[in-house]
């Protein structure tokens, strides 16, 4: 029986990017360093595809994704961060989750899961907390895929005829298409009132899934040191095309002009 790869995996330079990610991992283990990733992103922008391409060769006993559902009664009267924090990673592990607590900054405003007191809250102690993160040592990147209104159709379209991806459906996908302005309000907001220097965001354009995908291994890779970093020869400069960071007003601006 002949096996079928993903197309990814035929692709050298992909595979030279999960070669720099496995001993990035490596290292990671070796010094007890922790890293946090979460992927964000309107419904179809690729967060858990790119997740799926992010782990393909990793070991599994030293990462864990994490995407949990809606909370339960007893998590509802819990603090919001309280059901998060209990998965963060520990000495040697990378943790991914797929999307984060930032549902209450985009997804559960514009769909009235919130309301404007807890959205201000969360603000407020978002940034505590990932200070409060980073100062301890832990590694965070925040990624958020961005892909246009066209596209996004598209995909849905796709979930609704292909019966491998009808699961995906949702109801926050069914009204993805008719709220796209308010997430996009709420998106912006997001970028301005969270992207902090010590916790940026990195908007990745996600129009074509596997360029996206290699751009988030190459991004981690680049930020962070460990043995034998660049010896596969492969570019792990960012492709500023691709890949934005915003954490301040200016580079907000730059980012939402492209």
């Amino acid at each position: 029986m002949s096996l079928r790869f993903h197309t990814l995996e035929e692709d050298e330079e992909y595979i030279n990017l999960q070669t720099e990610l496995v001993r990035l991992q490596q290292h990671i283990k070796a010094t007890n360093q922790r890293v946090l990733i979460l992927f964000e992103g309107r419904d179809t922008a690729g967060k858990g595809g790119a997740i799926m391409r992010f782990i393909r060769f990793l070991n599994p006993r030293l990462f864990k994704v994490v995407a949990l559902s809606k909370p339960t009664e007893k998590e509802s009267g819990q603090w919001y961060f309280q059901r998060y924090i209990e998965h963060l990673p520990g000495p040697g592990e990378m943790v991914l989750f797929d999307r984060s607590w930032y549902n209450r900054s985009v997804v559960e405003p514009v769909m009235g899961f919130c309301n404007n007191k807890q959205y201000n809250l969360f603000n407020n102690q978002v940034v505590q907390l990932e200070q409060l993160l980073v100062e301890d040592g832990i590694h965070l990147f925040k990624f958020w895929f961005s892909i246009n209104a066209e596209e996004q159709k598209r995909r849905l379209e796709e979930r609704v005829h292909n019966p491998l991806k009808q699961w995906k459906l949702s109801s926050v996908d069914v009204e993805a298409q008719s709220k796209w302005e308010d997430f996009t309000k709420y998106k912006e907001a997001m970028f301005k009132k969270t992207g902090k220097p010590n916790a940026p965001w990195i908007v990745i354009n996600g129009n074509e899934r596997d360029v996206a995908r290699k751009e988030v291994i190459r991004y981690v890779v680049n930020r962070l040191n460990y043995d034998k970093k660049g010896d596969t020869g492969e570019r792990l400069e960012l492709d500023k095309t691709i890949v934005s960071e915003v954490f301040d007003a200016k580079s907000l601006k730059a980012c939402l002009a492209k």
